[in-house]
């Protein structure tokens, strides 16, 4: 179930700053509320994941699958440039999360 928590908190993120984007500074009120709302959930399930997950390893699938994920939402709706090495470099965030999750003990509990 911490899981399905986590998922929530990264698709709350994404939304959220996708939303932010088009917020427009906070001068559109549908996308501003969107965000608020969306950040408010992402932090919560966070904080749900965050009682059987520790926290390096929540955060750091939570904040690499998230960036990965907003610039990919951005390339399709917004039409927002990927050049060879911003794909590498997302790349390499995957490559980091699997290895931590796969890999590491740190995704255990002391």
């Amino acid at each position: 179930m911490e899981y399905i928590y986590l998922l929530v908190a990264i698709v709350a993120e994404v939304t959220a700053t996708f939303c932010l984007t088009l917020s427009n500074g906070f001068t559109r009120v549908v996308p501003s509320c969107v965000t608020v709302a969306g950040y408010a959930v992402a932090f919560y399930s966070l904080s749900l994941a965050l009682r059987t997950i520790p926290t390096g390893m929540a955060y750091a699938i939570w904040s690499g699958i998230g960036t990965v994920l907003i610039a990919l939402v951005c390339r399709v709706v917004l039409g927002q440039k990927l050049d060879l090495a911003a794909i590498a470099g997302m790349t390499l965030i995957i490559c980091g999360v699997l290895v931590m999750n796969l890999l590491s003990g740190a995704g255990r509990h002391g």
